[in-house]
């Protein structure tokens, strides 16, 4: 078979999210829309607000709008648009040359480890983490390595430091966290910093701090603290997918601290890469954002069925911590084995995804990014299958 020897693993892996989908389309073919409840996608549904499409409309209707080649590292006025932006975010000023527009996060995240990691070089990522983050690090030829969180998910300094050594080039964190909901603070974020000074300094090799922001603007509280005050040497990566709801349009930036050592390098050699591997980000969205800037998704969309969601599991018996932000919450199963359990779901016509897939077995995931009406119909199919799970496993309850 003419593909490559490392490939063929992950095939494997994306045979069984594959399968995952088939299943589902199997069971609406079956049930009906209406008589499957999926929770396994990330997918924002809270549509853009009405302004943004009216730009977008007076922004394609323009004379002479150019539909050329753009910069590889973005358009200027998207990337002074950005750096405005963060500014008043993190509380510094951010240069515009220390930004670069990318094909959405992911496509940050891609081009940043390739920047910064040799072959072997290892990226320490908290654990819950999103799934892609092991593809990304397998791409740039790293080694993803997990550190443990605490009882909420939060931060854990003490094991992150346990978890740096020679060959480690970066600490990944995501904040508010897929799949958890957890949401950093600034003093989490200011150890974390000081941990990671302190293991550059012993180490002789400077740690870079990335920060993924995707779910930064939907938080049900306090916001996530900013990352530059807490950490020199830190490169934050955003998108415009979840906030203001343009998931499919493939926009993104990453913007490197202009404090750090090598902040201009990296950025430079951050668009070079970008160039490679996908020329540039989207020129007409560029247009699009910097000239609409302050939109986003009405957070109440999500916050009404993160709380009835909630309640759902609550009353069912499952054992959870309340997401402080993003559109998921991870419970933990009723069984030791999530993948079997998550079988025990797809039996009542509830689609998860198992807690194993972001590195922390014994839980799973559901996305409220779904209908108010697909969260009430699967309550009694999640009673049915907790149920089930202590059955099986022989516990009272069941």
């Amino acid at each position: 078979m003419p593909i490559a020897t490392q490939i063929k693993p992950r095939l494997a892996a994306f045979a069984v999210i594959r399968a995952m989908f088939e299943e589902g389309r199997r069971l609406r073919e079956r049930f009906g829309e209406t008589g499957v409840y999926d929770f396994s996608l990330g997918n924002p549904d809270a549509p853009p607000p009405e302004s943004f499409r009216r730009r977008l409309a007076e922004l394609a209707a323009e004379p002479g709008l150019d539909h050329g080649y753009a910069p590889v590292a973005g358009l200027p006025e998207a990337r002074a648009a950005v750096a405005e932006r963060l500014g008043a975010e993190q509380g510094l000023p951010v240069p515009a040359e220390t930004v670069v527009m990318t094909v959405g996060a992911s496509g940050a995240l891609n081009v940043l480890l390739r920047v910064l990691c040799d072959p072997g070089d290892e990226l320490v990522v908290p654990a819950p983490y999103f799934v892609g983050y092991e593809n990304y690090a397998f791409l740039a030829g790293a080694r993803l390595v997990p550190a443990a969180t605490d009882g909420r998910f939060h931060l854990d300094p003490a094991a992150i430091a346990s978890a740096l050594g020679p060959k480690t080039r970066a600490v990944l964190i995501n904040s508010p966290n897929n799949p958890s909901g957890a949401v950093y603070g600034a003093a989490e974020l200011a150890a974390l910093g000081s941990v990671l000074e302190e293991a550059s300094r012993r180490l002789g090799r400077r740690i870079y701090l990335l920060a993924d922001e995707p779910y930064r603007a939907i938080t049900y509280g306090a916001a996530p603290a900013p990352v530059f005050p807490a950490y020199a040497h830190s490169i934050l990566v955003n998108s415009f997918s979840k906030d203001p709801g343009l998931a499919g349009e493939r926009l993104g930036y990453l913007a490197v601290h202009p404090g750090a050592e090598d902040a201009a390098q990296i950025a430079e050699a951050a668009a070079a890469v970008n160039s490679m591997m996908v020329v540039h980000a989207p020129a007409f969205f560029q247009r699009a954002m910097a000239r609409a800037r302050g939109i986003g998704v009405d957070v109440a969309h999500y916050r009404k069925r993160r709380d009835l969601l909630c309640e759902v599991l609550a009353s069912a018996g499952y054992a959870f911590v309340p997401p402080e932000g993003a559109f998921y919450v991870f419970p933990q199963a009723p069984m030791a084995d999530d993948r079997r359990f998550a079988e025990l779901l797809r039996a009542e016509r509830i689609l998860v995804s198992p807690g194993s897939a972001f590195g922390v077995p014994g839980h799973f995931r559901l996305s409220f990014a779904v209908p108010e009406a697909t969260i009430r119909g699967a309550a009694e199919g999640l009673r049915r299958a907790r149920a089930a799970a202590l059955r099986e496993a022989g516990r009272p309850g069941g």
